[in-house]
């Protein structure tokens, strides 16, 4: 049998395709980062990043992962003992109630089935029982399920509370509008290795005047992530900042700028549109009840083993999806349309799905998800 060149195809949530234009701003010589120069190149990457999250507010760079500036929303704004609701409904709300206890807080838990998206209403009546509440954690996309929480309506009704509204946007942004100012959006946070096409190692974080007065009466212990710090220094940073990927990240948000922030999002929820009606077509069930447009994620037919499908694919054809987390491994497939994708990448991933489910046992008519992803592609004029 005949060997086929094999190349790699990322459709992950994370680390996404990188650009070959960014990943040759990173191979740039590195210079010292107190320099007027290199401060240059810094203010590009922070005004650049304000343009993205829709704020006036400073957004500061911190040299971590997307957790990284989690953990900074919750050690500069909580003291112990304090009370926080924390919407769980995946493996990233998880990980805010986890980053809560470790701070001595104490969670109320919005504990929702993973796949489901929280009411505001639900927020609504906890704020109303629980006047003292200090801070609402909510996430934007939830990663681990596709799922979309309704973040404009629920930071509505926290607005006219004592509470702060923390948002982890690590997925979500750039692939689902959110619009921190204008949306009353106190506490934002993201990774660049997802919509920003970088390769991973900066957290961004902003923060709102209604914060800050949270912030200053602060106690919890903190150091390297302590905010005010970097407010002191901005748009310097208080410590050896990662140089080679802020340079990257001046030239991501070059691109984004360019290509115009409502593009980017109407460019990612067509993605989303040919993917889910590429694999609903194909017989597939989606998993998120509120789907958005980071990924899809579909559960695995039964009797087809998920965890051999995704072996296969990544392996042997260089296909890379995500799998289920937690109780969900094996259980669903998470196909990313994030960042640095085309619609070519969507149309690959779709034909390499429909050929590794028929060989393992799922009867799918080849070339059925194809079809309907190129239809959404052609009704939208794309």
């Amino acid at each position: 049998m005949a060997k086929m060149i094999r190349k790699n195809y990322l459709l992950a949530p994370g680390p996404t395709p990188v650009p070959i234009d960014l990943l040759l701003e990173g191979a740039k010589d590195t210079i010292h980062h107190r320099t007027p120069q290199y401060l240059e190149i810094q203010k590009v990457a922070l005004d650049g990043a304000k343009y993205i999250f829709r704020t006036e507010n400073p957004v500061f760079i911190l040299s971590s992962s997307g957790t990284g500036a989690m953990e900074t929303a919750v050690a500069n704004t909580l003291n112990p003992g304090d009370k926080a609701i924390v919407v769980v409904a995946g493996k990233f709300g998880e990980r805010w109630m986890e980053i809560a206890k470790a701070y001595g807080i104490d969670p109320i838990v919005v504990d929702l089935e993973w796949g489901d998206y929280v009411k505001p209403e639900t927020i609504k009546e906890l704020l109303e029982k629980n006047p003292d509440v200090k801070a609402v954690f909510t996430t934007l996309s939830e990663t681990s399920t596709g799922t979309v929480h309704p973040i404009k309506e629920i930071a509505e009704i926290v607005k006219d509370t004592n509470a702060i509204m923390v948002v982890d946007a690590i997925s979500g942004m750039l692939a689902q509008p959110l619009e921190m100012d204008a949306w009353n959006l106190d506490i934002v946070v993201t990774g660049v290795q997802k919509g920003f096409m970088m390769p991973p190692g900066i957290a961004l974080i902003s923060v709102s005047d209604k914060a800050w007065k949270v912030i200053d009466e602060n106690k919890n212990y903190h150091y390297y992530f302590d905010l005010k710090a970097y407010k002191k220094k901005y748009p310097d940073s208080p410590y050896t900042p990662p140089v080679n990927l802020v340079y990257q990240l001046a030239k991501s948000v070059q691109m984004i700028e360019e290509e115009g922030i409502e593009n980017v999002w109407e460019r990612h929820r067509i993605m989303a549109d040919a993917t889910r009606a590429a694999v609903q077509a194909m017989g597939l069930e989606l998993f998120a009840k509120n789907p958005g447009n980071v990924l899809t994620s579909v559960k695995v037919p039964e009797g087809v083993d998920g965890g051999k499908i995704l072996k296969y694919l990544r392996d042997e054809e260089g296909v890379t999806f995500a799998g289920g987390q937690n109780h969900l491994k094996g259980k669903i497939i998470r196909i990313a349309h994030l960042g640095y994708m085309s619609k070519y990448d969507v149309i690959v991933g779709i034909s390499a799905l429909e050929m590794a489910l028929k060989k393992f046992g799922f009867d799918v008519e080849l070339g059925v998800g194809v079809k309907a992803a190129q239809e959404v592609f052609m009704k939208e004029g794309v």
